[in-house]
């Protein structure tokens, strides 16, 4: 593809609105696998599901989310590599170290499983499951179309956009949420693409379900600018919370693998829990946008406000912490709605005098969460605003937001996704040089074919090629083309140059059977790792096949010189100029 096109802009655009498109399309059905999982598994149909759920025999509120805990357990264990679940915090990892280059198996597993824990009733959200969906797709394209990895990388933040845009109805977050979260920058050669892809997947939803806001609200209005340090309080709190939710859901990953017993059965012990607290309080159930939207007309009273910021909570918690395929946006959503609430009537309790309503605290608290939650207040911002169509409230949720995800920044907490890397080994913010060693594997530098000879060459040919190795290092082949050695100077006897000696030896009884290797799947960050410790200017590279067959060397100025380069062009994008 990069051969036949010469103008990559142009060609990135026009596939920014087929992919926008298409995940539009694969976002509207994953929505629609959601309602029939529900629909067969609850027998309730839409979101209204908390009168039904009261309406339900016992045994099947504790029942299905069991059993739809045991069911996605074995999917994942059989089918997903690594048998856990996938979302942005895989994104963002491709991205950034993949190239771009992502599984479309795996997000169609990922897809089909996220649906049917929401049909079951887990607490979790629709918007990872959405994103990974997208992102996979893009990369398929990018993949079959053999895209450099910087275009595959724009592709990426394509399908995410339309896949936040297609699912929220929300095409301005939804370009700011790829560029922010995902890419990590709002470079001008990915901006306009994904901008398309978005307004692209929203058009499709549109087309499909029409234009419809998640939540319906009335104009609010705050009492006065004297309730500022109030929102800055909710944004504060609402940071120390989302930072006390992604340690929880992250530790009681870790604890839930020490439980006896297969691993496929923990979200199903995480399911019967849910039951358990969906007993008492069935609006935890699902994405829970029913209940955030009650919250946020200022139906409910204190002490439920608190009871559901409490449960959805531990019901979160548990989904995730115990396996269950999902995201954490719509969560945060009900939990910061149901804790702004909380705060509000607090606060009108009192200065009655000076007091918003308190559901305009309950989207205050929402938008901070979630900005928290996410790492991303500028999108999630505008996120909240196209959710609920409602701007009057733009400084005071702008102020809650910022306050929050400052709370969490200065606590050195990062995104709930970045903490999930972290636990992996991946800390993508504090080691910066790392990632672009990671991005460039051996054989994007492979270029050198090195001085080699043969096992069986005489002595005098061992010193011949030596003195022309520039990296004084000759590597000695075997007969089948398998790397069998190296030679260096400090490997050879004092009497090298003892002419008697030439038809006594040869090159196999010189080698370092065990010189460090180079394979063409490593990265740069293995490759300069493997100079460091062996103090050799060249390193041979063969192949990643049993036969170990030589394929040439990495000169250790090559690898500072392609390091550099990578430096150069990811600085150029992050500003834009490429």
């Amino acid at each position: 593809m990069n051969k036949l096109v010469k103008n990559d802009q142009l060609v990135i655009t026009l596939l920014a609105v087929l992919i926008g498109a298409g995940v539009g399309g694969l976002a509207i059905l994953f929505l629609e696998k959601i309602d029939l999982f529900q629909e067969l598994l609850l027998g309730i149909s839409g979101s209204l599901i908390v009168e039904h759920i009261q309406n339900l025999p016992t045994w099947r509120v504790l029942l299905t989310p069991t059993a739809g805990g045991l069911v996605v357990g074995l999917f994942l264990y059989y089918l997903m590599p690594g048998g856990k679940a996938k979302g942005p915090a895989d994104v963002i990892a491709a991205c950034e170290m993949g190239g771009g280059r992502m599984s479309i198996k795996e997000g169609v597993f990922a897809m089909f499983a996220s649906a049917f824990s929401l049909g079951a009733g887990a607490s979790v959200g629709r918007e990872g499951p959405a994103v990974h969906m997208g992102a996979s797709f893009a990369a398929w394209v990018g993949e079959k179309l053999q895209l450099s990895r910087s275009n595959s990388r724009v592709l990426l933040g394509c399908g995410v956009a339309a896949a936040v845009s297609a699912s929220f109805n929300a095409p301005i977050a939804g370009a700011l949420f790829a560029q922010e979260v995902i890419l990590s920058h709002y470079a001008l050669k990915a901006f306009a693409p994904v901008v398309i892809a978005s307004v692209s997947g929203t058009i499709v939803a549109h087309q499909v379900v029409g234009n419809v806001k998640a939540f319906e609200l009335d104009a609010y209005q705050f009492g006065s600018y004297l309730e500022f340090p109030a929102f800055a309080g909710v944004g504060i709190l609402s940071g120390l919370i989302a930072i006390s939710f992604t340690l929880s859901v992250l530790s009681l990953q870790k604890q839930s693998n020490k439980i006896p017993g297969p691993v496929w059965t923990k979200p199903a012990i995480g399911g019967f829990l849910v039951g358990v607290i969906a007993l008492w309080y069935p609006e935890v159930l699902g994405v829970g946008y029913e209940a955030t939207d009650t919250a946020l007309k200022g139906h409910y009273g204190l002490s439920l406000l608190f009871g559901l910021f409490v449960f959805k909570y531990l019901a979160t918690v548990i989904c995730l912490g115990f396996g269950f395929s999902g995201g954490v946006f719509s969560p945060s959503l009900f939990i910061g709605a149901m804790w702004g609430g909380t705060f509000g009537m607090l606060v009108s309790m009192m200065v009655p005098d000076f007091a918003s309503d308190p559901a305009a605290y309950s989207l205050i608290g929402m938008a901070s969460m979630a900005a928290a939650v996410l790492g991303a207040p500028i999108s999630t911002t505008l996120i909240i605003f196209e959710l609920t169509g409602n701007y009057t409230l733009t400084i005071a949720v702008m102020c809650g937001c910022v306050m929050a995800t400052l709370t969490s920044d200065q606590l050195g907490r990062q995104s709930f996704f970045l903490e999930q890397l972290k636990q992996r080994g991946i800390d993508i913010l504090s080691n910066y040089s790392t990632v672009v060693l990671r991005e460039i594997k051996v054989l994007d530098i492979l270029k050198r074919q090195g001085v080699y000879i043969n096992v069986d060459a005489s002595l005098s040919e061992v010193r011949k090629k030596l003195l022309r190795a520039p990296g004084g290092v000759v590597f000695v082949i075997a007969h089948d083309r398998s790397l069998y050695g190296a030679i260096t100077w400090e490997s050879l006897p004092e009497d090298i140059f003892n002419a008697t000696l030439d038809p006594l030896i040869i090159a196999a009884d010189l080698a370092d059977t065990r010189p460090p290797v180079l394979q063409t799947k490593d990265n740069l960050e293995v490759t300069k790792t493997v100079f460091e410790e062996s103090g050799y200017q060249q390193i041979p590279v063969v192949s990643a096949t049993p036969d170990r067959s030589y394929l040439g060397c990495i000169d250790e100025r090559e690898v500072m010189v392609a390091y550099n380069n990578a430096l150069l062009r990811k600085r150029r994008q992050e500003q834009g100029s490429a």
